[in-house]
């Protein structure tokens, strides 16, 4: 067979040949191997082995890094006391401390989905170059734009869940012992 076609046409022919003639007269059927559906096969499980223990690594470092963005965000709260305490005095409300710091976390997850997409963006140009002189695919490292758009989704969106709790903290701090403390 020339190409990957053509070898389905044959192997699906076989198969309807083998389909027709009864399971008695196993002397007409004909067995053959599809050494490349093995291969593929075999390859195709590797991928998704390899892909599973990506995701997973993926995962833990999107926990960890969630925790350390709220543990930012909460020293940036006990350092600011003051702050939130001068705020609280001129009348700023509990939801609005809350607001300020959950702006901040937004930024902090804009910015860093930003720079993670834009960086994949830049990397993936010469990545593609080398591996276009080596396999001949021009675009195997490639990064589609519904796909960058919802990394940073989700980037902000882990940011801001990281970060509720010490801006919570933040609004409930009464505005006299804030002011008191250096």
């Amino acid at each position: 067979v020339k190409d990957f076609d053509h070898k389905d046409a044959v192997t699906a022919h076989l198969d309807r040949w083998n389909d027709e003639i009864k399971a008695d007269d196993e002397a007409a059927q004909i067995q053959y191997s599809d050494t490349v559906a093995i291969l593929m096969t075999l390859v195709r499980g590797m991928l998704d082995a390899v892909t599973y223990v990506l995701v997973a690594f993926t995962a833990i470092s999107l926990v960890v890094s969630s925790v350390m963005i709220g543990v930012i965000t909460y020293v940036s709260v006990v350092e600011r006391t003051k702050e939130i305490g001068v705020l609280r005095s001129l009348g700023a409300r509990k939801k609005d401390i809350r607001r300020l710091f959950n702006a901040e976390t937004f930024l902090i997850g804009l910015c860093a989905g930003l720079f993670g997409v834009g960086f994949t963006y830049a990397v993936s140009l010469p990545i593609n170059l080398i591996l276009k002189s080596l396999t001949g695919i021009a675009t195997l490292a490639a990064l589609p734009l519904g796909q960058a758009i919802s990394m940073v989704v989700v980037s902000v969106v882990l940011t801001l869940i990281s970060g509720l709790i010490p801006a919570n903290a933040a609004a409930k701090k009464d505005p006299v012992i804030a002011l008191r403390t250096e």
